[in-house]
């Protein structure tokens, strides 16, 4: 069944403040493979400009896509999270993602469409730090899969 049109442009409360912590960032930099000087040290991250040390460009997708779970979890929406495929990402900043970052998300869904039976979901995520400065907006795209016929 196809989900509701009326959901486009409905969005959700803020999530609750993640606190951005060097460890973490070194963490998902060693995750991912990326030594970049400015993601571990912090005197190299001032050497770029940055008051503390940053974090790599996907690092916000934990934060983005755990806000996106608002609206899977929204039972008036019917998404049936069992057939749910994450299909695409994309992030647009304004300024990198830095240590002592207190972000908050506001999700919002941005289209609904179906194809082949398949409904896919585009939800926007809006990023804003401790100040209510805009660091970054993440798209997540989510496919449901159509229930095979008996």
């Amino acid at each position: 069944m196809a989900l509701d049109q009326s959901f486009v442009g409905r969005a959700y409360p803020p999530t609750e403040p993640y606190e951005v912590g060097r460890e973490k960032i070194r963490e998902f930099a060693e995750a991912v493979g990326d030594a970049n000087p400015a993601y571990t040290d912090t005197e190299a991250a001032r050497a770029l400009g940055h008051p503390d040390v940053i974090a790599p460009p996907t690092f916000v997708f934990a934060i983005t896509f755990k806000a996106a779970g608002q609206v899977v979890a929204d039972p008036q929406l019917g998404l049936d999270y069992s057939r749910v495929v994450h299909g695409d990402q994309k992030f647009a900043y304004k300024r990198p993602v830095r240590a002592g970052d207190r972000l908050t998300v506001t999700s919002t869904i941005e289209t609904i469409r179906t194809m082949a039976g398949n409904d896919i979901l585009d939800i926007r995520g809006e990023v804003h730090d401790q100040n209510g400065e805009h660091v970054v907006t993440a798209w997540t795209k989510l496919v449901a899969r159509a229930a095979e016929e008996a």
